[in-house]
């Protein structure tokens, strides 16, 4: 009887996690759509021969011996749609990529391309398959049988140990807690219920246990089929890792680079339970299941986790953590000021807090932002709190804002309190006349800056009057101490100052903001200027590159409007992205807003600073915030993302009501620029328990990379209003690559014990080949026109020839880089792999296909050589002539851009510096040839536009060439590896070929 079955719809059916239970899967058939070459689909039931040596279909035209595949005959299995059937534009769009795998067999490397109902069915007939091809030679009979795994070895060994009375059997109770320990993430409830299912179904009941039903349970419960599949993918026994086999894994799944047998070793000893594993260094299922969900295995790039940014850079050129009234916990109006939010803020690397002074009671000022006068804070008091715990977290510098609202003889006292209890540590050298920037994070280490107004230089008397903030005064409003007259006399409000405050502001000087063209000739690069959210936002929407200009010199602080009574967040993204350095945050309240603040400085070392991307910085640059493209030389690139798994979801706050169901599904969001920033979602998983099955691919197109935050929200689908379970927030430059456990948080950011979800990370350039930018991956190739990036006139001849004579190495620098990605694009489509995969991949899998086939046709590479010929002795199948076609022309177009690339890379540069020469003089030329208005903002963006492009296209050039040398290395290095590499003494350096790059200097 025909039948079909979809484990992720039978929460209930027995689980795929174990190659036993594919292959009696397989052995009852279930039905497959066979797509032909003419994209028709037919649906067909397969089913595995009792012999295990052949797979057959039906109904067929073709005679029963013919409507069947040898398991000996079979080359390569690949999951998704890797032939091209199945890429063919007629189908694409007919069924998720998970869903289809195809079989690659015969001489002729044909292939038989299926679609399943579910990825659980692809999985086991992938997994049942691969298995069956590397022992269906030597083992007729199912795998499972003969002598114990390793596994059920190990789990037989813990259950002697708890079988205190050696009598083979244990209280229920105890197997239970001792499932629990081994999987701390699951439910006691859960172990409970399998132990009654299973000693219901062997007809064995009671209060104990024994040690065959113990290792059932165990193996039901805590082996996650996802993992187990990834593990027969590896696994050249299809039961364990070896060493080789996990090295395999960590270089080609996981991006890892320098990777040994020793380090492979260590992860085994540290992983596996078993003794005898870790003797012979084997990883099964529950050491790689183990490992993967590690700190070692971690989403977050562990070189972030420390400070990783250059910190010598001026002031201005980082994002500075800021919190705006840290001290309160709840919202605005009804708040408590409570000392314990300053120690909180600091503790999370806070480098900006806002302090607003009041006269107190008691003659000394106090700090509080509530509307009840009882809920102050003396100063004194939060000025001790500061000097404790200012450091805690980070050793950058501290900027402390201060908004006076307190009479000069408070000031006073504010001033001398400031001085005793921060003593050196407070900066209040004076400003350097002859500098042009701030000083660097670096050089001010464990200094503590001050914020706010100073007396003018004519001002000689003991106090004098200065204009004043806006901030602050919305609070004062509501406690009835606004000054009328000046409420409604308008023009700005002036307010008293005393010298001893005045004395301590030193590189933060505040000054009210009059508009950008007083501020490029008139403003210091010491004074600073506070705008609220919505001038801010207004700048940003109406004149963004101005605001990006202003930030690159001059710090600039915004703080929520007024109107914001509940404490709620602005979206810090919106003004990041002009540069502005110090967003202030509502620290107590928790939320999408306050998840981007937290996960954006993670990601240099927590220290409250991160350095702002390149093209915000240099001087000369083209960048517009509101772009709605790509950016000119930044690459943008491509992330895939794969939702796989969640594991051990708490249920939403106050759900009781909804009894057991919980059905979740996960949001992939993009914050960013604007032309970043998207949302893609998963379906949703039904009644899948705390361990929902997800299997979706996401894509998003990121085109500044250095400004993208990556969010994932797991939300409970509910009729009346989805609610929130879980999330997490990490810089796109945090990212890395492979199979991944995303560690799950609250709302209020703390981590949700062993809740996770399982995804796989793929980075790749935008426009195919290569690498992504920062960690090797290649993408996906368009059919298109090319693209030429070009310069733009400025309406000046002598400019205009100067970055003429860079058009040809232009076309020549976009030649190079794009005919090496469509070649490699074209290669690694023959070989069946993703836009993930790496050269050594591919070589791999080029002499797998070789090596299971018992007429191999000769093919070497030829290692003497720089640049490795594959060459094949007598007659070939087709596609292997096509494989060796597009290797050959990967070759080629890689050769061309290695010897080449230094001379482009020379001319761009040298009109790059031509240009460059132009800068100083640039605003006399303009004033010379008569340009004005629109005219000369028109030339003067233009200018920076030629700059920022031949850089950038310079930088990827340069780029593009240590990619292909790289290419050229782990091609010497897998033709070693797999055998089919000849004269390999020759094998290059591999420190010369991966010499690292310079940047440009900007």
């Amino acid at each position: 009887q025909k039948k079909t079955v979809s484990f992720s719809t039978m929460p209930n059916d027995r689980k795929i996690n174990s190659t036993a239970a594919c292959i009696s899967f397989m052995l009852e058939g279930c039905e497959l759509k066979k797509v032909r070459s003419n994209s028709r689909m037919y649906s067909r039931f397969f089913v595995l021969d009792a012999d295990m040596r052949s797979v057959r279909w039906e109904p067929s035209k073709k005679d029963s011996e013919k409507a069947k595949i040898e398991i000996k005959s079979v080359k390569e299995v690949r999951v998704g749609k890797k032939t091209p059937v199945l890429r063919s534009n007629g189908l694409s769009d007919q069924f998720p990529d998970e869903c289809a795998f195809s079989i690659i067999y015969g001489d002729n490397y044909e292939s038989l391309d299926l679609v399943a109902s579910s990825a659980d069915v692809v999985s086991a007939w992938v997994m049942g398959l691969r298995y069956l091809v590397s022992y269906g030679k030597h083992t007729p009979e199912a795998p499972g049988t003969g002598h114990p795994s390793l596994r059920t070895s190990w789990i037989s060994s813990v259950f002697d140990l708890a079988d205190l009375e050696k009598s083979g059997r244990i209280p229920v109770s105890r197997a239970v807690q001792l499932i629990k320990a081994l999987n701390p993430g699951m439910k006691t409830s859960t172990i409970e219920l399998k132990f009654k299912e299973l000693q219901k179904a062997s007809e064995r009941p009671g209060a104990e246990v024994a040690c065959d039903l113990f290792v059932e349970v165990y193996c039901e419960l805590c082996t996650r089929p996802e993992i187990f599949f990834l593990l027969v993918q590896f696994s050249s026994n299809k039961e364990y890792l070896g060493l080789k086999d996990l090295l395999m894994f960590l270089e080609v799944e996981q991006g890892m680079e320098g990777v040994t047998e020793e380090k492979c070793l260590e992860i085994v000893g540290k992983y596996e339970p078993s003794k005898e594993g870790r003797e012979k260094g084997y990883l099964a299922i529950d050491g790689f299941t183990r490992y993967l969900l590690s700190a070692d295995c971690s989403i977050f790039d562990p070189q972030h986790r420390k400070v990783c940014q250059d910190m010598a850079q001026p002031l201005s050129h980082y994002y500075i953590s800021s919190a705006h009234s840290a001290c309160l916990l709840e919202d605005n109006f009804w708040g408590r000021s409570d000392i314990s939010g300053y120690i909180s803020a600091l503790g999370l690397g806070c480098r900006s807090i806002e302090l607003v002074l009041w006269d107190g009671p008691e003659g000394e000022p106090v700090v509080y932002t509530s509307p009840s006068a009882a809920s102050c804070v003396p100063f004194r008091a939060v000025v001790g709190l500061i000097d404790q715990h200012a450091f805690a977290a980070s050793a950058y510098p501290l900027i402390l804002c201060l908004v006076v609202r307190c009479s000069a003889p408070q000031q006073r006292l504010a001033a001398q309190c400031l001085r005793k209890t921060l003593g050196e540590k407070l900066y209040v050298e004076p400003p350097n006349p002859a500098a042009s920037y701030l000083p660097s994070p670096e050089q001010l280490k464990g200094r503590i800056l001050i914020k706010g107004k100073k007396l003018p230089p004519s001002c000689e008397d003991s106090e004098g009057e200065v204009s004043d903030e806006e901030e602050g005064w919305e609070l004062a409003r509501r406690l009835g101490q606004e000054d009328r007259e000046a409420l409604e006399g308008g023009g700005p409000r002036r307010v008293r100052l005393s010298r001893e405050l005045s004395e301590l502001v030193s590189l933060c000087q505040a000054i009210p903001f009059q508009d950008f063209e007083s501020s490029r000739r008139r403003q210091r690069y010491w004074e600073m200027c506070s705008f609220s959210e919505v001038e801010a936002g207004r700048f940003a929407n109406e004149c963004p590159a101005e605001l990006v200009s202003y930030n690159k010199r001059f710090l600039s602080r915004v703080y929520p409007s007024p109107m914001r009574i509940d404490a709620s967040n602005m979206n810090p993204q919106d003004f990041w992205k002009c540069g502005c350095q110090m967003v202030a945050m509502n620290y107590q309240t928790p939320g999408l807003m306050m998840d981007l603040n937290m996960g954006w400085f993670r990601q240099n070392g927590a220290c409250g600073y991160v350095l702002r991307p390149a093209i915000m910085r240099e001087e000369v640059s083209y960048f517009s915030a509101n772009a709605k493209d790509s950016l000119p030389g930044v690459p943008a690139q491509l992330l895939h993302l794969k939702v796989i798994s969640g594991q051990n979801l708490p249920k939403p706050k106050g759900s009781g009501a909804k009894g057991e169901v919980v059905e979740p599904y996960v949001c992939a969001e993009i914050h960013g620029i604007p032309a970043d920033c998207a949302e893609h979602r998963t379906k949703t998983a039904l009644q899948s328990g705390d361990n929902p099955v997800f299997d979706e691919s996401l894509e998003f197109q990121i085109n500044l990379p250095e400004l993208a935050v990556l969010r994932f929200v797991v939300l409970d689908d509910d009729y009346i209003g989805d609610e929130f379970i879980a999330q997490y927030t990490i810089p796109f430059e945090c990212l890395q690559p492979g199979y991944r456990h995303v560690p799950l948080q609250s709302l209020a950011g703390e981590p949700l014990p062993h809740a996770t979800l399982f995804v796989h990370v793929a980075i790749t350039d935008r426009r195919g080949g290569g690498k992504g930018h920062r960690r090797g991956l290649a993408g996906r190739r368009g059919r298109r026109v090319r693209e030429y990036t070009s310069t733009k006139a400025t309406g000046i001849k002598a400019i205009d020839e100067v970055f003429r004579t860079a058009t040809q190495p232009l076309r020549e620098a976009t030649d190079l880089r794009e005919n090496v990605q469509n070649a490699l694009v074209s290669f690694k489509e023959l070989c069946g792999l993703t836009p993930a995969a790496n050269m050594k991949q591919c070589i791999l899998t080029v002499a797998a296909w070789l090596l299971h086939s018992d007429s191999a046709p000769s093919v070497t590479l030829n290692l003497a050589e720089q640049y490795p010929p594959m060459e094949a002795q007598g007659p070939i199948p087709d596609l292997l002539r096509k494989v060796l076609t597009a290797y050959e022309t990967m070759i080629q177009t890689s050769r061309t851009l290695i010897e080449s690339a230094d001379t482009v890379y020379g001319k761009l540069i040298q009109a790059q510096q031509a240009g460059m020469d132009f800068h100083k003089e640039l605003h006399r030329i303009e004033a010379k040839e008569g340009l004005r208005g629109r005219k000369l903002q028109k030339a003067l963006e233009s200018f920076a536009w030629n700059i920022t492009v031949l850089k950038g296209q310079a930088d990827l050039l340069k780029h593009a060439k240590a990619e292909a040398l790289d290419n050229l290395w782990q091609i010497h290095n897998a033709g070693q590896s797999c055998g089919i590499g000849r004269n390999g003494s020759a094998s290059p350096e591999p420190s010369r070929l991966r010499a690292p790059l310079e940047p440009i200097p900007e």
